[in-house]
């Protein structure tokens, strides 16, 4: 019997930033405008991801998961990302712990690093995800860690699973999960881009 939910995790996740990413092919990206409720939903569905790779994720799975919830909360009352920032910046409360731009940030850090991740996968010959996962840590959260998470990620490392036993927790088969694989790298390189650039224009930096 198939381990897994049933409900093609993987599939769902490249849907909806298809879909997303259509925001910056149907307008020039100056313009696009990505809205919070869609944005949210759609990182909520990686969620599970974190969970499949265990305890050198854990810190990530935690903290993603709580931040998403809140930008979550927050499209209820607040309609793209350019306001949920211009908000925090009239407010003066950009880097403030549990603002929405702080979250914003750390939400984009966890897609960067499945962006990573799943682009080390589909280079990576082998069942083991011990070189891709190290690889989307170095690159998108080690420079924001003390030697003590670090040391931990990196022991944690060792009790990944292997790219067969994530595939069938996710439902997938190896052909199934490459072309949803790919897609989420290609779609969501173009919204990393865009928030990097929402704070980057605001002179609001994004190494914090």
């Amino acid at each position: 019997m198939t381990e897994g939910n049933g409900d093609k995790t993987l599939r769902k996740i490249a849907d909806a930033f298809n879909d997303l990413a259509n925001v910056f092919t149907d307008s020039q990206s100056a313009e696009a405008e990505v809205k919070v409720a869609p944005f949210s939903h759609a990182c909520s569905l990686v969620s599970p991801l974190f969970g499949c790779l265990g305890v050198a994720f854990k810190f990530a799975e935690m903290d993603y998961v709580a931040k998403v919830h809140d930008l979550a909360e927050a499209s209820k009352s607040i309609q793209n990302l350019q306001s949920l920032i211009e908000l925090d910046v009239q407010a003066n409360t950009v880097r403030k712990g549990g603002s929405h731009t702080r979250n914003l940030l750390r939400v984009k850090r966890g897609l960067d690093m499945v962006r990573v991740l799943f682009e080390q996968i589909l280079v990576t010959e082998g069942n083991s995800l011990r070189d891709p996962a190290s690889k989307a840590y170095e690159q998108v959260f080690a420079p924001h860690h003390g030697w003590a998470i670090r040391k931990a990620v990196s022991a944690g490392m060792y009790a990944l699973p292997t790219k067969e036993q994530l595939l069938k927790k996710l439902n997938e088969d190896e052909a199934s999960a490459k072309d949803h694989v790919q897609s989420y790298v290609t779609a969501s390189a173009p919204l990393i881009q865009y928030i990097d650039k929402l704070f980057v224009s605001r002179d609001l930096g994004i190494d914090w």
